[in-house]
């Protein structure tokens, strides 16, 4: 009798499974593109003047690209890796916990947007999100990327993981 080895994961699998943990990198990379041309936007403009269409745009995009990465990540990527690794269930809640810290600063600079305020206090917004989002991204990459490695999900990364 001859026994065949065949690895635990093929190729194919392999490919996948490791989409995950690219796919995660790649988004952080486009929320942190995009935070960057917003906060071009905001210093590029006349501190006295209210912020200008341009900026509102790059704004909302930014705003509109993280909020669904979070909610792609609360709603179905994080229960997939708590099921897989429930060790990982209090990083997984500190994430949450980060998420809606990140909601409150967004729903605040979306206020200061729509009050028209000036480019300083835009960009202080921007900075004190800045923070807290590389803070975050960096904490996330750290508990999840070698897990996303292996994670057995079959959703598509980038409807999981949001639209930018």
């Amino acid at each position: 009798m001859r026994l065949s080895l065949r690895p635990l994961v093929t190729e194919g699998e392999k490919t996948r499974l490791v989409t995950w943990s690219k796919e995660l990198r790649s988004v952080h990379a486009r929320l942190r593109e995009a935070l960057a041309i917003a906060q071009e936007a905001v210093s590029g403009g006349d501190p006295t003047q209210a912020a200008s269409r341009d900026l509102l745009l790059f704004c909302h995009g930014f705003c509109t690209a993280l909020t669904g990465h979070h909610v792609g990540e609360d709603r179905e990527l994080f229960p997939a890796i708590a099921a897989e690794h429930p060790e990982l269930r209090e990083a997984l809640r500190k994430l949450e916990q980060d998420h809606s810290m990140i909601a409150h600063l967004l729903a605040a600079l979306q206020a200061a947007i729509d009050s028209g305020t000036s480019p300083v206090e835009l960009s202080r917004h921007l900075e004190g999100l800045s923070a807290i989002m590389e803070s975050h991204f960096r904490y996330e990459e750290r508990q999840l990327l070698v897990v996303l490695e292996t994670l057995g999900h079959d959703a598509d990364p980038r409807r999981v993981l949001g639209p930018l």
